[in-house]
């Protein structure tokens, strides 16, 4: 039951102020019984007066009953009820409500005891069913929501469940409001807030998803394996049929290495053969790209 407004007080200080001032001013005293009787009675009058006043917020419907049925609903702004006769039963929010609900120790569709936690976003669109056709409808939807989340989890594979979350949150959605819309109620959204499976099953999926990732970089290795040997392939094709590509290739080689390591190279003499190092041309042309990379020195006129 809500306090009473200050509409209300200011009416009761009203009509009580006025009583007093009466009686004061024709009996001259509140001792006489006269006097006394209208101070009693403007008490009285103020009290029911200010108690048919009543006022409901924006979003605040009343079920007002007369004699216990049911005569009409009020709200918002400022109402009036006939004291005595008339109650106000029920002050029915139309905001939209949050109701967290779970379900623990639910088993899946592959016997897996997971416990899960989901928020209800929901509303009343009408406050006469809500207020009349159920006793409580609050906690009524935090049954239905947790008795129909446990339905779902049972009919619902543990992969399915981790990894289709909005799926499941719009089937959540479905079946309560099928079972609210009675009661006056919209469900508007389900949110699936955590899914907590045992610590051994946790542990055992880490490491199957582990050695998944390590199966996939094998295959990648192998893959990249296989193309260079297909690129080796086609470069032995190539030199195949090209003998002077081939030396070319030889004497780059031996260049890039004397040109990076600065030291000694020790080549078979079969390969110095087929590269014409032996020779003088053949060194000379060395030489020249060897110095050719070469600093030159401070005060040196070499081209």
């Amino acid at each position: 039951m809500k306090s009473a407004s200050g509409v209300s007080l200011l009416i009761f200080i009203m009509i009580f102020g006025a009583g007093l001032v009466l009686a004061y001013a024709q009996f001259g005293a509140l001792q006489n019984p006269a006097s006394l009787g209208i101070a009693v009675s403007s008490f009285i009058v103020a009290s029911i007066v200010a108690s048919a006043i009543k006022i409901a917020s924006q979003w605040e419907r009343t079920i007002i009953l007369r004699l216990g049925k049911f005569r009409a609903m009020k709200g918002p702004g400022l109402f009036f009820i006939i004291p005595v006769f008339e109650t106000v039963a029920y002050w029915i929010d139309t905001r939209v409500i949050t109701t967290s609900f779970k379900a623990e120790k639910t088993l899946t569709k592959d016997t897996v005891p997971v416990d899960v936690d989901a928020v209800l976003f929901w509303k009343v669109i009408d406050p006469k069913k809500a207020a009349l056709d159920v006793a409580d409808y609050q906690s009524a939807i935090g049954w239905a929501a947790q008795t129909a989340l446990r339905d779902v989890i049972g009919k619902t594979q543990l992969s399915d469940m981790l990894e289709g979350r909005e799926r499941i949150s719009g089937e959540l959605r479905k079946i309560i409001d099928e079972r609210t819309e009675p009661w006056g109620v919209n469900v508007i959204s389900v949110e699936i807030k955590d899914v907590l499976i045992p610590q051994g099953l946790e542990d055992a999926m880490s490491m199957q998803a582990q050695a998944e990732r390590e199966r996939q970089a094998r295959v990648i290795l192998g893959d990249s394996e296989r193309q260079i040997a297909e690129k080796f392939e086609q470069a032995a094709r190539t030199y195949t049929n090209n003998p002077t590509a081939l030396h070319l290739r030889a004497m780059n080689m031996l260049y890039e290495g004397l040109k990076q390591n600065a030291t000694i190279v020790l080549v078979p003499s079969t390969a110095v053969d087929s590269m014409q190092l032996g020779g003088l041309a053949g060194m000379t042309a060395l030489a020249k790209e060897l110095a050719r990379d070469q600093p030159t020195p401070p005060g040196s006129d070499r081209p």
